[in-house]
């Protein structure tokens, strides 16, 4: 049986699984960490996990939602004026989002880990997760002016350009130009 932890503890406890989590699904991902590994920094037993989240993927869950407000807003900021400049500057936006934000970064390039999130939620918090942490996508179509494109055609285009940051080591110092060029080859094709 999980240990009772006064309000004060609970917030220390929380507060470190949260930060290690936030550590460990990036270094390792969300099948390779361990409640061991998330629980140890916290100082509490496996089983007293269960007491701060229904399983690792409420965990993840929470780390992903705690920044996408700010990441929403910020990308949808970027979708005024003319179509194809839009286009190009929410492309901008979002790679400077991955460069910036590891765990996002990991969740773009491991879609596996997002479905096996979402596996393990209740219904109304995996909408929750995938309407709030990932990409804008209907509101992006409805402001660019794409709303005569297939979604998940658009989607699978700008996730094209979201797998840049993966071989950024194999483009070496080219990589910005690889990166301005696809982002404007799918901005002009995206708009004719």
């Amino acid at each position: 049986m999980p240990a009772h932890f006064d309000e004060r503890d609970r917030a220390r406890i929380r507060a470190e699984l949260l930060a290690s989590g936030r550590e460990l699904f990036v270094a390792q991902g969300l099948r390779k960490t361990s409640l061991a590994e998330l629980t140890a920094s916290a100082g509490i037993a496996k089983t007293s996990f269960y007491a701060f989240f229904e399983a690792k993927e409420s965990l993840y869950c929470e780390l992903m939602l705690a920044n996408a407000p700010a990441i929403r807003t910020r990308l949808l900021a970027t979708l005024d004026g003319e179509p194809r400049a839009a286009i190009g500057a929410f492309l901008r936006a979002v790679l400077a989002v991955l460069d910036e934000d590891p765990l996002y970064r990991r969740l773009i390039t491991h879609p596996a880990e997002l479905a096996a999130v979402t596996a393990r939620l209740s219904p109304e918090r995996a909408a929750e997760l995938h309407g709030q942490a990932m990409l804008p996508i209907a509101e992006f179509l409805a402001r660019t002016g794409l709303t005569g494109r297939r979604p998940e055609v658009v989607l699978g285009l700008l996730r094209a350009v979201l797998l840049l940051p993966l071989h950024r080591n194999e483009f070496g110092e080219v990589y910005d130009e690889v990166a301005e060029q696809m982002i404007e080859f799918v901005a002009t094709g995206l708009t004719r």
